[in-house]
């Protein structure tokens, strides 16, 4: 399973990406703004540490959608567009298709809008589990019943598991065979933790000190 960064901090993507396990990042208006950067330096900032970096289009038509994902397209080759799950933005992910466009389709949220994405050419389909656990719904079912359709078709679509909230949802992807996991810094720092992996680090460190007084 590819693992990517959800953020607009290079820095971030920087760390993640020495630990030599990095696949991509995606990125969104609102986490931009978060960092208060330039849309555009940031996309190429981390275009230069990955191999994809999935940038969002802002505008909501098919033909405001078409020209900005010619410009991302432009900027570099690891620039994955990243459209809206609407009508406007199918049509915009059949035109990309036919033009070699790298998409990641975003906000998906049911397996009827995941299939419409991948016919339309998605290469990437982006389901938000988090979000749909926080309405009240199991968001790793989701992605169980995206696979299970998968498993029927050739889709060459990727499925990739996002808004993930901790390291549970990771592995569960993982079980169910999503392609990738985008995972906030927060989490993504959790990954190599475990109780049990630092008590015994610090058993060994403590034994080896005392054969050294010895």
């Amino acid at each position: 399973m590819k693992l990517f960064l959800d953020t607009a901090n290079v820095a971030h993507v920087a760390e993640i990406a020495s630990w030599g396990i990095l696949d991509g990042v995606t990125t969104n208006p609102t986490l931009v703004a978060k960092e208060g950067k330039d849309f555009q330096k940031t996309v190429l900032e981390m275009c230069k540490l990955v191999p994809n970096v999935s940038a969002q289009v802002t505008a909501t038509d098919a033909a405001g959608m078409r020209k900005q994902a010619d410009e991302y397209a432009g900027w570099h080759k690891h620039v994955v567009v990243k459209v809206p799950m609407t009508t406007e933005g199918l049509k915009t992910l059949t035109y990309c298709k036919k033009k070699g466009i790298r998409t990641n389709t975003t906000l998906v949220f049911s397996v009827n809008q995941a299939i419409l994405a991948a016919k339309a050419g998605a290469s990437i389909i982006s389901p938000f589990i988090g979000r749909l656990d926080d309405a009240g719904q199991d968001g790793m079912e989701l992605i169980a019943e995206i696979m299970r359709a998968w498993e029927n078709y050739d889709f060459e679509t990727e499925v990739l598991v996002a808004s993930t909230r901790h390291p549970r949802h990771i592995a569960e992807a993982a079980q169910l065979g999503a392609h990738i996991c985008t995972i906030p810094y927060d989490v993504f720092v959790k990954l190599p933790l475990h109780p049990l992996t630092e008590s015994g680090l610090d058993r060994f460190m403590k034994d080896w000190e005392s054969i050294k007084k010895k």
